[in-house]
């Protein structure tokens, strides 16, 4: 198998995971809100397995290629799901699940990439490798979004199990701060208005935590946690399905 024709299997191979483990993870994120009272995501067409619905300019396009260029890791992220926390039944209860929606959802599809790898044999290349990068890709966003660090869904999670005040503080902290009139005019002349508009409502405070996460892997202080972590929740996904066998 030379190199282009070895590219592109390992395309074929992962692009259907990838795309199913991003859209599902979102889309789940939008269900469980809408289950416990905010219709926001689903109003927005979020409760969807369409790809294109999900993508950010910034997280799913550019950042996986400077992460890519920095560490041979195309690391990235969908377009957040908007949420009005204070429309759920129990807004920081209700939080919690609704960020916890994400990796569960991953947790279900790696499950099922292992139970169709039982089916499959080295005789069928692409689907064996297709399963195989369904367990690894949905092991790697369990791991990852679990990791208790705003605006990571872990650190979601952690927000509403800390007591209010504390969690207060550290949402004041994300908060964007406001932009002069003159300097929003001065960014419109300069850049794309997509571009614009995430910029106006970026949140410093997490676009610190991604370039503090692509600079912990690019001097390898976190590879040895992650390869590990992914390691055994990818070895989990095989234990379940194992009695199918």
């Amino acid at each position: 198998m030379n190199s282009v024709s070895g590219q592109l299997f390992w395309l074929m191979a992962y692009v259907i995971p990838v795309v199913f483990a991003i859209s599902l993870h979102e889309a789940a994120h939008g269900y469980v809100a809408r289950f416990f009272g905010d219709s926001t995501a689903a109003d927005e067409g979020r409760v969807s397995i369409n790809p294109l619905r999900h993508i950010d300019p910034l997280g799913t396009i550019l950042l996986p290629l400077v992460a890519y260029w920095l560490i041979q890791l195309p690391f990235g992220y969908a377009k957040p799901v908007p949420v009005d926390f204070n429309r759920l039944g129990n807004p920081r209860r209700d939080a919690a699940f609704v960020a916890f929606a994400g990796p569960a959802a991953n947790a279900a599809m790696g499950t099922l990439w292992a139970l169709l790898g039982l089916f499959v044999s080295v005789r069928q290349p692409l689907l064996w490798e297709m399963a195989r990068a369904g367990i690894l890709v949905n092991a790697a966003m369990v791991v990852f979004n679990m990791i208790p660090v705003p605006p990571l869904d872990g650190g979601e999670i952690l927000m509403s199990l800390l007591p209010r005040r504390i969690a207060t503080k550290m949402e004041a902290i994300r908060l964007p701060p406001a932009r002069p009139k003159k300097t929003i005019r001065l960014l419109r002349r300069l850049m794309p208005y997509w571009l614009l508009r995430r910029t106006v409502r970026m949140e410093v405070y997490d676009m610190c935590i991604f370039a503090m996460f692509l600079l912990l892997m690019k001097f390898h202080v976190l590879d040895r946690f992650l390869a590990r972590s992914i390691y055994y929740v990818s070895n989990a996904f095989k234990a379940v399905v194992i009695p199918f066998s």
